[in-house]
């Protein structure tokens, strides 16, 4: 990536335009005509210079050669199909511009609204701004992809603090600096919603604007369910390198809720006859699998978050809230006395006759509240641990102060 070779002028700034191409000899001349037209209407949104770079990732058709009969036009050549994703970044390394931005060669994107998109950057200070094809009121995507993005738009605003409607177009216009930030990418097609979510949880001011989506010239190369599940995949690994006492944390709350839902009925009916109907027995054991799930995946979410604040990184999660963190060490603690409190009779018992007249339930929940209860403390040891030599630092350089 040539960032010390990113320039600006006196008169404005510089826009490199990179426009990955596999077989696209059908659609590729109208899209670079229709780049070449908006060099007028750039100058007004303070971009002086136009820098358009095709990189031709493999393509056995005309691609290449047609390409070179633009002038002024940067071809660059993959030997082999790469992928859409090592395409863009091929051409963000021979980009000159302070301002990058790209857009597909199959005429579905309007190079049109570079411009705005461009001056929606410099305007408000944006490291990235998304051409939303959700927002926009001409919109030829096909249906299915359609809900397929608004449901990677819905689930990236759970799995993020923030929400982009499409987090999988493949317009935008970003500022050369935010690479480094954005870097490492994916090579493949799930190349622009990885760049979302690293995007907004490194703390990058994102913006969207509406433009509209054509119908594509040419055979679409978008696998609709091979690819859905690769962007699906993507986004929620993504989060949870970034996020995983979000996401382990939500899953093991959601585990916990899940059981006390179930256990309340059959909890109901001994509080009132003393007694659990013999249609109720898996229904309890299903019910402490999932608490002890449910507290596992928990603690390691916690866990997890920890361990990233010990690594050097560009963003870390926040460190969690002391008054929370004392309560769910308690609340360790709490587990383990109750098992202790409901086992310790059957156990007394057993020593004395050699036998246990209690119901199997209070052992079989004692021993869960008790492995549950040993895990929690156990785990909230080795995070207090953590956290005390992820805090040493900065309160090492506190006590200096204050010398």
């Amino acid at each position: 990536m040539l960032t010390d070779t990113a320039r600006s002028s006196p008169q404005g700034h510089c826009l490199s335009v990179i426009i990955p191409a596999y077989n696209e000899e059908r659609g590729i001349d109208a899209v670079l005509d229709r780049v070449a037209a908006q060099r007028d209407r750039l100058r007004t949104s303070g971009v002086a210079d136009l820098q358009v770079i095709v990189v031709d990732d493999g393509s056995q058709d005309g691609t290449a050669a047609r390409v070179a009969r633009h002038p002024g036009v940067h071809l660059v050549r993959h030997p082999v199909n790469q992928g859409y994703g090592a395409a863009l970044k091929t051409g963000f390394s021979q980009a000159a511009g302070d301002l990058l931005a790209f857009l597909d060669a199959d005429g579905t994107y309007p190079p049109e609204s570079l411009p705005d998109l461009c001056l929606e950057a410099l305007r408000n200070d944006a490291d990235l701004v998304v051409g939303s094809r959700m927002l926009g009121r001409e919109n030829h995507m096909p249906l299915l992809r359609r809900v397929g993005n608004a449901l990677f738009a819905s689930l990236l605003s759970v799995v993020s603090p923030r929400r982009v409607s499409d987090s999988a177009s493949g317009m935008r216009v970003l500022k050369q600096s935010a690479l480094p930030t954005l870097y490492p990418l994916p090579d493949g097609l799930d190349f622009t919603p990885v760049m979302s979510v690293r995007a907004l949880y490194e703390g990058l001011r994102v913006t969207e604007l509406p433009i509209p989506y054509g119908e594509r010239v040419g055979q679409s190369k978008l696998a609709v369910a091979k690819d859905g599940m690769r962007f699906l995949r993507s986004i929620m690994w993504t989060a949870t390198v970034y996020n995983p006492r979000g996401v382990f944390g939500a899953l093991g709350l959601v585990l916990l809720l899940v059981a006390c839902v179930w256990g309340v009925p059959p909890i109901v009916h001994y509080a009132h006859h003393r007694s659990v109907p013999e249609d109720s027995i898996y229904r309890l054991l299903a019910v402490l699998i999932v608490s002890a799930a449910g507290i596992n995946v928990l603690v390691f979410g916690l866990m997890s978050a920890a361990i990233l604040n010990l690594l050097p990184a560009r963003r870390r999660p926040r460190p969690l809230p002391r008054g929370l963190h004392r309560a769910l060490a308690w609340g360790g603690v709490a587990l383990l006395l109750i098992g202790i409190a409901l086992v310790t009779p059957s156990g007394i018992e057993w020593l004395e006759t050699s036998r246990i007249t209690r119901h199997w339930s209070y052992f079989a929940a004692g021993g869960t509240l008790i492995l549950a209860g040993l895990q929690l403390s156990t785990w909230f040891t080795l995070l207090s641990m953590a956290e005390d030599l992820t805090s040493g630092p900065e309160r090492a350089r506190r006590d200096s102060r204050l010398e």
